[in-house]
């Protein structure tokens, strides 16, 4: 009987379940928070961005940043996912609170305007 060795093989697709919970870092490799969710768009399927949880003890007084995925750079020496962007930027980003409307665009506008990313729906 021939053995057989599982290998895994390289490739670009993963789970979101093994998404949500990574590390996103700094480019000097400081940790600036954990990804908690996607958002998926659902015409395209394209994920449009990653929610960043950042700060706060048990859920309590935790931000949460909405990123575009294009903003996202994965590096697997560390395992985790690189966001380019200084701690002024990081302070003044935009969060999707209570109050966030996922179905309004202006605030998704906003948010891509902030970050200098393209629009993942096409140009408006």
């Amino acid at each position: 009987m021939e053995t057989e060795t599982l290998t895994r093989e390289k490739h670009n697709l993963i789970a979101s379940d093994r998404v949500e919970g990574t590390t996103v870092r700094r480019a000097d490799g400081t940790k600036v928070g954990t990804i908690e969710r996607l958002m998926i768009d659902k015409v395209s399927g394209n994920v449009a961005y990653a929610v960043l949880s950042h700060g706060g003890f048990l859920g309590i007084g935790e931000k949460r940043l909405p990123i575009p995925w294009s903003r996202l750079d994965y590096d697997p020496k560390l395992a985790a996912y690189h966001l380019d962007l200084s701690e002024q930027e990081f302070v003044g980003a935009p969060t999707s609170d209570k109050d966030f409307d996922w179905g309004d665009r202006s605030q998704e506008i906003e948010i891509h305007k902030y970050y200098k990313a393209p629009y993942y729906w096409g140009a408006y």
